[in-house]
């Protein structure tokens, strides 16, 4: 059984298939060839909230490199192309996790189990996507 990942921040992203990397505090014991389920909230659903599956990936790379080691290029891969290496780390570690960019983190790459991303087009903004979700 695949484990579950949350993809709340990038659920956008994944769902249209131009993320093909993450960056994660944990998942140290990650190994390529592992599938993972990506949802949209694993922790912290409701009682009766439903679990809303979003991809199911297969991993390719897995290793442990320091947070600032990411490049413009991994940014795209992130899901983010045209957002500065300062931003990203700003917005998605160390104001969101107070992660440094000096801190070890697991970079995960993987590759989709299907071809086809969902219906959820790129022209959608994301807030509409955000208050979908609530």
């Amino acid at each position: 059984m695949p484990r579950l990942m949350s993809v709340a921040f990038t659920e956008r992203e994944v769902r249209s298939r131009i993320k093909t990397v993450t960056r994660r505090k944990g998942w140290a014991y990650l190994r390529t060839g592992e599938r993972i389920t990506l949802c949209r909230k694993v922790m912290g659903r409701r009682p009766g909230e439903p679990l809303v599956r979003v991809a199911e990936v297969e991993v390719l790379d897995v290793r442990r490199e320091p947070l600032d080691a990411i490049t413009v290029a991994e940014v795209a891969r992130e899901g983010f192309p045209g957002m500065s290496t300062e931003e990203f780390m700003r917005r998605f570690f160390i104001d969101a996790q107070d992660i440094q960019p000096s801190d070890i983190v697991t970079r995960i790459e993987w590759t989709y189990l299907d071809d086809v991303g969902d219906q959820l087009s790129l022209d959608i903004p994301r807030d509409t996507v955000q208050a979908e979700r609530r």
